[in-house]
C-alpha cells in the first residue's frame, strides 16, 4: 500500500509516475548479433562494418547507409527487409516501425516482452550507430528554412533514445569513438559489458539533448522570440581541464554551435593546456582588440584589460598597451588583431606571458614562440564582429540569465555634448576610444586614455571613484616609469561605463589629469556634474548608452 505523500509536496499518481516493470536483472555481457546503423556522415563506415561482420554482426542499414556497405561487398539487409514496409514521403518514413523500435526496445529476458517479439517477428537489435542528420551543419551554412526544416531528423534520435533506454541490452553508437568503443569490446572478448552500454547511452542521451537544443534556439531564432518558454544550452566537449578556476574546482570546457572566431575554434601551436581561467582571460582579450581597426594590442590579466593600445604596427602598439601597467601584465594574457611576425614575437616574448592569441603567425614568429615552451600560442582563423548577433549566459542558482550579446558602437555623431566647452577632435577620438574599453572593464569601469594608449584603468570596484583614483595611481605609476614628470592621464579623456551618480568621481579624474570625460548621462544628478565640469573647463559627453560589464 502506498503512503500519502507529505502535504508539502505534491502527490504521484500512477498516471504521472509510472513503476518500473520488475524485469530480470540485464546481463553483464551481451554478444551482438544484429547491427542498425544510419549514417549522414560516413567516415569510417567502412573499417567499421567490416569489423562487426568479421565478428559475425548481421549488418542493417537505410537508404544511402546500405548502398555504401553493399558497395564495398558486406552482405546487408536495408530496413525494408524487416519491416515488410517500402521507405516512403521522400525518406520520412522508414525506421518508424514496431519491428524497428520493438527490436530495440524489447527486454530479452523478460517473458512477456520475449514473447511479442516472438508472436509479432521481432528480431533484436544489439548494437545502433547513427550520427543523426546534418541539422546543425546546414544552418551553419546558411541553408534556408526549409533546408533546415528538412534536416531535422525525426527517426534517427527515436531509435537512439529507444537503444539507450534499453541500454541493458542495446549498445548505442552516435559517433566515431563511440563506435571505436564498441568495436574495441568485441575484439576483446566478442561482447559488450553494461557499464559500457551504459556510458553510451549517457553518450547518447547527450547527443540529442544537443540536437534538440540546436532545433530549439534556431527556431525560436526564426521567430525572432528572445525569451522562449523553454530555453536549452547544449555543448560539445573541447577538452577537460586540470581544474577550474581554484585547484579544488573541477572544470571542463565545452563547446556551442556558434562558429564565432575565437578561443573556442583556435588552434593551439604550442604550449602546456590551457586552463580554467587561460580561456577566460583569452576570450575577453579577443573579443576587445576584435573592436579597433588599426593594428591593436590589448593585455588582460584576470579578465580585465591592464593594457591596451594601437599602434603603427603590432610592436608599437603592444609596446604602448604595455606602459599602461607593466606590473599587471605580467604573467598575462595578449590578443592581437593582425598576424604576428618574428619582430611582434620578440617583443612580446620580453616578459613572461601565459597566453597570446592572433588572427595568424609566420613561420619566424612561431620559431620564437618555441623557444617559450610554456607559453600557449592560440591562432584563429579571422576576428570576431563585434557587432555579430549572440547570446552569452551566466549561471545563478537554479537557473541561468541570458542576454544579448553588447553590440553597442558609439560613433562621433551619437556624442551630446552636454558642457560649455566642446570637445576638440583629438578629444573626440580618445574618449571613443576610452569607452570602447571601457566595455570590455568590469563594472564599476573607469578608463583614462590618450592617443589610442590607455593610460588608466580602474576595474569593478563598489564605487565609482574608487575606480577613478585606482586608474589614476595606475596613471601617475605608468608616467614616472617612462621617467616623465606627470601622469600619463595628463591631457587624458576619461571613460566610464556608467552614469557618475556624483560629481565626486568626475573630479578625481579631473585630478588625474583628464580634459573630456564620456559617459551614458541619465543620473539625477546630471546637472551637479554637468555643473562641475563647467567649472573645471573640461568637456563631458553623453552617450545615452550603458555598458555595464559584470
Amino acid at each position: 500500500m502506498l503512503e500519502a505523500a507529505p502535504s508539502s509536496s505534491k502527490p504521484f499518481t500512477d498516471a504521472a509516475m509510472p513503476a518500473a516493470p520488475d524485469f530480470p536483472p540485464a546481463p553483464d555481457a551481451v554478444k551482438p548479433a544484429r547491427a542498425l546503423i544510419s549514417l549522414s556522415d560516413k567516415t569510417g563506415l567502412e573499417a567499421a562494418a567490416r569489423a562487426l561482420h568479421d565478428a559475425g554482426v548481421e549488418l542493417v542499414s537505410t537508404g544511402g547507409t546500405r548502398a555504401a556497405i553493399a558497395a564495398i561487398g558486406l552482405p546487408v539487409k536495408d530496413v525494408a527487409d524487416l519491416t515488410g514496409f517500402p521507405e516512403m514521403m521522400d525518406g520520412r518514413v522508414k525506421t518508424l516501425h514496431p519491428v524497428v523500435h520493438g527490436g530495440l526496445l524489447g527486454v530479452r529476458d523478460a517473458a512477456d516482452h520475449a514473447e511479442a517479439m516472438r508472436a509479432h517477428g521481432i528480431g533484436p537489435i544489439d548494437i545502433v550507430w547513427i550520427d543523426l542528420y546534418p541539422f546543425e551543419k546546414t544552418v551553419e551554412a546558411g541553408g534556408g528554412f526549409e533546408a533546415a526544416i528538412e534536416n531535422i531528423d525525426i527517426g534517427g534520435p527515436a531509435m537512439i533514445r529507444s537503444g539507450s533506454k534499453n541500454h541493458g541490452y542495446v549498445a548505442v553508437a552516435v559517433d566515431g569513438e563511440s563506435i571505436g568503443m564498441i568495436l574495441e569490446a568485441l575484439k576483446a572478448d566478442g561482447s559488450t559489458s553494461l557499464a559500457l552500454r551504459k556510458r553510451l547511452a549517457a553518450r547518447a542521451f547527450a547527443r540529442t539533448a544537443a540536437y534538440d537544443a540546436a532545433v530549439s534556439g534556431w527556431f525560436a531564432g526564426q521567430l525572432e522570440d528572445d525569451a522562449p518558454v523553454r530555453k536549452s544550452i547544449a555543448g560539445a566537449l573541447a577538452q577537460t581541464l586540470r581544474y577550474g578556476e581554484n585547484p579544488h574546482q573541477t572544470g571542463a570546457f565545452y563547446r556551442t554551435g556558434e562558429r564565432r572566431p575565437g578561443v573556442a575554434h583556435a588552434e593551439q601551436v604550442q604550449g602546456k593546456e590551457l586552463g580554467y581561467n587561460n580561456i577566460a582571460d583569452a576570450d575577453a582579450a579577443y573579443e576587445l582588440v576584435a573592436e579597433f581597426e588599426a593594428p591593436a594590442c590589448v593585455i588582460v590579466k584576470h579578465a580585465n584589460p591592464c593594457g591596451v593600445a594601437v599602434g603603427e604596427d603590432l610592436s608599437e602598439a603592444y609596446a604602448r598597451a604595455l606602459e599602461c601597467d607593466a606590473v599587471s601584465a605580467f604573467g598575462g594574457v595578449i590578443a592581437v588583431n593582425r598576424p604576428l611576425n618574428g619582430d611582434d614575437a620578440r617583443a612580446i616574448t620580453g616578459i613572461f606571458t601565459e597566453v597570446v592569441i592572433a588572427p595568424g603567425a609566420d613561420e619566424e614568429a612561431r620559431a620564437v614562440f618555441a623557444a617559450k615552451k610554456n607559453l600557449r600560442l592560440l591562432i584563429t582563423d579571422s576576428l570576431p564582429d563585434p557587432l555579430g548577433a549572440g547570446e552569452v549566459f551566466r549561471s545563478v542558482a537554479g537557473g541561468f540569465l541570458v542576454q544579448a550579446r553588447d553590440r553597442s558602437l558609439i560613433k562621433p555623431e551619437d556624442l551630446k555634448i552636454v558642457t560649455r566647452r566642446q570637445p576638440t577632435p583629438t578629444e573626440v577620438a580618445d574618449m571613443l576610444f576610452a569607452f570602447t574599453v571601457a566595455k570590455h572593464v568590469k563594472s564599476n569601469a573607469i578608463v583614462y586614455a590618450r592617443d589610442g594608449q590607455t593610460a588608466g584603468i580602474g576595474a569593478g570596484q563598489m564605487n565609482r571613484r574608487d575606480s577613478a583614483r585606482i586608474a589614476a595611481i595606475r596613471a601617475k605609476e605608468a608616467g614616472e616609469a617612462k621617467g616623465l614628470a606627470h601622469s600619463l592621464a595628463q591631457g587624458s579623456a576619461c571613460a566610464s561605463e556608467a552614469f557618475f551618480p556624483f560629481a565626486d568621481g568626475l573630479l578625481e579624474a579631473v585630478a588625474a589629469g583628464a580634459t573630456a570625460v564620456i559617459q551614458p548621462g541619465g543620473s539625477i544628478r546630471d546637472d551637479e556634474v554637468i555643473a562641475a565640469a563647467d567649472e573645471r573647463n573640461i568637456a563631458m559627453a553623453f552617450t545615452g548608452v550603458r555598458v555595464f560589464r559584470h
